[in-house]
């Protein structure tokens, strides 16, 4: 080929490619202005003019999601939300940074009120701001609580129309689907969810799933009843009504006694997590009134004493605000999806110089430590393992050591400054001093602190060698009236200043409380322990319910009804799981397992009838007499409700007000009592 036609070639192609380019750029351009056009007037038939809440909302989540701090709290609260936004992201995501925008707000004008009151003390400041961001974290769950009580109280109404539907279609599934096309309410979503489920071709296992995420365990119960109702059909009671209709409003009753129980708890826990953490706002107010009102109190809020007794109040005010928030915890949202990623626990824990230390002090399998530490991690409800709680245990220890050691010493360095700043009087001043009398007090401290400067660190000084010190100054002469009782005072600072050292007592008190740090975890589950057997009687109670609703179900079992309790089971999870588990090998005697290793009454009758219906009569007649008492058991169960919340709250008010009665007792009462006497008693000495 000649060359000149292969140029020629080249660059034809070279132009049909440039020309093609330019023909495809050109109609991609016009293409997208048209679709450009045709986005935008669709946008207009939607826009709504004026400001939106939830377009701000989703536009602060995705700034919150790019800030590190903020980002990782945001998730911890979504994982909450999501379990009631069940499947909706715009809802999780507008309510989490709604949540979030409010404990800001909130958090802000607490934290500069903080800084402002104790700018003066820096110690105690930080401890302030670190107990406040704990207390915005509780705030955020109580708003998400609210949002669960909402959705517990939108569920009394869609039961209610779940029961005109049931009417209407005769069938559940249609019955759920035609009451969850109300999308205004939360509880709409669940009901799409449980209505998916039923339609499904697998509805056993996405029913095992949904019982994993649902917000409650009545939407479980319903869920549960609805599908033995669409799987064996319903029947007729022998008062004619609807099995499955009965079963809705068993379930509605107990949710009205739940809404009820968290309404009384609300009431009766409404301001004791406020009058708790009060106190600590409080400290530095009431130290500045009694030093301007009552100038000798400066010894005890100015010296090492007074900010003790401020740490002290502080570390009751957190125990005290923990305990209070345990005790008002009603157990609405789940909170186990906080335990499902790994926390930094475990990631701490698998460092191997880590891991060493800690298995040093968790007790070795089998032995009767570690069985008692395991059968408190059941008892409490703890989700922790047993190696995270020991790395709290560890950790608390070492930082509950470290902060009591640095805070001695700023205690002996606090005692010091005292000395060596405090205005100085020959007499005892009750009152407050004048301008002109406090600049002759703060001369005489610069005069004492020259000669305690000189005699720092000595420790065989004596009166006569603070004399002849004085004698040698500018300061004094040798017939100087104020010679002896100036020098004396000067001892007594001196003494002061050298006894401000670390002590062995102090180490000790140290290890004391590292001890305690150690022993916090192990106690606070003992607490939940406590208060999970208080509510006993109020599961043993919804048991009944559950049996209530199963028993006149055809084809029910012995073994289903263990695994509805099984299910819906708190404190006695692990007996009844037990029994699940070694049904198969023998149903009387897994049964008599667990009636053995449970003791309380209610529930060992509910065990022996279960063993009745294993071998002798059918399930309905062994739970008869539930039948025939549940008004009885009713009326008992709102008695037990009354009771508890009763209990709750006598000691939610004795921990709750133990703060306010420390700082006004042990803060303001008794040294103003203690301090006044002592002076007084020096001032009428120096009369006579």
């Amino acid at each position: 080929m000649d060359a000149s036609v292969l140029k020629y070639i080249i660059f034809g192609s070279i132009g049909l490619l440039v020309i093609a380019g330019i023909a495809y750029f050109a109609l991609a351009k016009q293409m997208g202005k048209s679709e450009y056009a045709r986005i935008k007037k669709l946008q207009q038939g939607t826009k709504t003019s004026g400001f939106s809440m939830d377009v701000l909302y989703q536009r602060l989540y995705i700034t919150f999601i790019k800030i590190p701090f903020i980002k990782r709290y945001l998730f911890k609260l979504r994982r909450r939300l999501e379990i009631l936004n069940i499947d909706d992201e715009y809802s999780t995501r507008r309510d989490s940074a709604k949540i979030l925008m409010n404990a800001i707000l909130i958090l802000i004008p607490i934290v500069f009120i903080t800084i402002i009151i104790t700018k003066q003390n820096i110690l105690l400041m930080s401890i302030l701001l670190i107990f406040e961001l704990f207390v915005v974290d509780s705030m955020t769950e109580g708003m998400v609580d609210k949002i669960d009580n909402k959705l517990l109280k939108e569920q009394i109404d869609f039961f209610a129309e779940i029961r005109h539907a049931y009417h209407e279609f005769n069938m559940v599934e249609e019955a759920i689907y035609q009451v969850s096309l109300d999308d205004e309410k939360n509880v709409s979503k669940q009901g799409e969810k449980i209505y998916e489920i039923l339609i499904s071709d697998d509805p056993e296992t996405e029913l095992e799933k949904y019982y994993d995420t649902a917000p409650n365990s009545y939407l479980k119960e319903f869920a549960g009843i609805s599908y033995l109702t669409k799987e064996f059909g319903d029947r007729k009671d022998k008062d004619g009504s609807s099995l499955f209709l009965k079963n809705v409003d068993n379930i509605t009753q107990e949710m009205q006694i739940e809404i009820l129980k968290r309404d009384k708890l609300n009431y009766v826990f409404q301001s004791l997590s406020i009058i708790s953490i009060l106190p600590v706002l409080l400290l530095e107010p009431l130290k500045n009134w009694c030093l301007s009102n009552f100038s000798f109190t400066g010894e005890f809020y100015n010296g090492k004493m007074g900010l003790l007794a401020q740490i002290i109040i502080v570390v009751i005010t957190i125990v005290s605000y923990i305990l209070t928030r345990k005790l008002k915890d009603n157990g609405g949202v789940q909170t186990e999806v906080s335990h499902t990623d790994h926390p930094w626990q475990e990631k701490l824990y698998n460092i191997p110089l880590v891991k060493k230390i800690v298995n040093m002090f968790i007790p070795k399998k089998g032995t009767k430590d570690y069985k008692k530490m395991q059968q408190l991690l059941k008892d409490s409800a703890s989700k922790s393992k047993m190696e995270w709680i020991y790395v709290n245990r560890i950790i608390l220890a070492v930082i509950s050591f470290v902060a009591t050691i640095i805070l001695t010493t700023q205690l002996h360095k606090i005692a010091i400054n005292y000395v060596y700043t405090e205005p100085t009087t020959r007499t005892t001043v009750l009152g407050t001093l004048s301008d002109k009398e406090k600049k002759k007090a703060e001369n005489l401290t610069e005069q004492d602190n020259y000669f305690l400067n000189k005699f720092k660190g000595k420790l065989d000084v004596t009166v006569d060698d603070i004399k002849k010190a004085m004698i040698k100054s500018d300061y004094y002469t040798e017939s100087d009236e104020n010679l002896t009782t100036d020098s004396e005072r000067i001892l007594k600072k001196l003494k002061i200043i050298n006894s401000e050292q670390m002590k062995w007592f102090e180490e000790l008190i140290a290890m004391g409380i590292a001890v305690m740090g150690y022993m916090a975890p192990v106690w606070l589950m003992i607490f939940q322990k406590k208060m999970r057997q208080m509510e006993m009687e109020n599961e043993v109670m919804q048991f009944q319910t559950i049996i209530l609703m199963l028993m006149k179900i055809e084809r029910i079992s012995v073994e289903m009804i263990l695994e509805w309790l099984e299910r819906y089971s708190n404190i006695f999870k692990e007996p009844i799981a037990r029994c699940v588990n070694n049904y198969e090998a023998g149903a009387w005697e897994a049964l008599e397992e667990l009636k053995q290793s449970v003791s309380n009454h209610d529930m060992i009758r509910i065990v022996e009838s279960l063993q009745s219906a294993v071998e002798k009569i059918p399930i309905r007649e062994a739970f008869d007499e539930l039948d025939a008492d549940k008004d009885y058991h009713r009326e008992k169960r709102k008695a037990t409700n009354d009771q508890f919340i009763s209990k709750k709250g006598i000691i939610g008010k004795f921990v709750g007000f133990a703060p306010m009665i420390c700082l006004f007792v042990g803060y303001l009462i008794i040294p103003l009592v203690f301090i006044g006497l002592s002076s007084m008693g020096s001032a009428f000495a120096g009369l006579q």
